[in-house]
């Protein structure tokens, strides 16, 4: 019998499926970093289930999450952003997912990336062992941390909540709770 972290069992295909195949499993793609920190912070105050349900429109807005493009975005992209119904329009949000872009970049120009950066703070996958999704932290040093540095490298609205469910996402951290099959 497949047993899931309690909040995986959700009714929605999606979520089920990122929970299954996503969530703490480790994947350092550049794309897919940038992805994720786009969906991290576009999450903040809404539920992933929201997120899970617009990332096609997400992706599509944020050209594939190629962050090379996004960081050439203009004024125009910028306004059509804002008038595209299939994402969360937020000011901050988009302009943070522009700016992260821009870093990103910015890192490779530096002959770094995001996720050799990551590399430096949690040089290994932290696996944790939760009996229940209550002993799940929202936050730990490790994500203030990294927050601080992601922040002192232009990065945007990257605080360490929104750090840890992106460790969490490209499975730098893997919160999946004892029992769970898909740990």
């Amino acid at each position: 019998m497949t047993k899931r972290c309690s909040w995986g069992e959700n009714k929605n295909e999606r979520y089920r499926e990122y929970h299954d195949h996503e969530w703490g499993k480790l994947n350092l793609d550049e794309r897919y970093l940038y992805e994720m920190l786009v969906l991290e912070t576009f999450q903040s105050g809404l539920s992933w289930s929201t997120i899970l349900d617009k990332r096609e429109n997400f992706r599509k807005a944020f050209a594939d999450f190629d962050y090379e493009k996004v960081a050439k975005y203009s004024y125009n992209e910028f306004f059509d952003l804002m008038h595209d119904k299939g994402i969360i329009r937020n000011v901050k949000k988009v302009d943070a997912a522009i700016a992260n872009a821009k870093a990103i970049v910015k890192l490779h120009e530096q002959g770094s990336s995001l996720g050799e950066l990551l590399k430096q703070v949690v040089p290994e996958p932290i696996i944790n062992y939760p009996k229940t999704d209550e002993e799940v932290p929202s936050q730990t040093a490790v994500s203030e941390k990294l927050s601080q540095i992601l922040k002192e490298k232009g990065f945007e609205m990257v605080g360490p909540v929104t750090i840890y469910s992106f460790l969490q996402a490209v499975g730098l951290v893997n919160d999946h709770v004892d029992g769970c099959s898909f740990k």
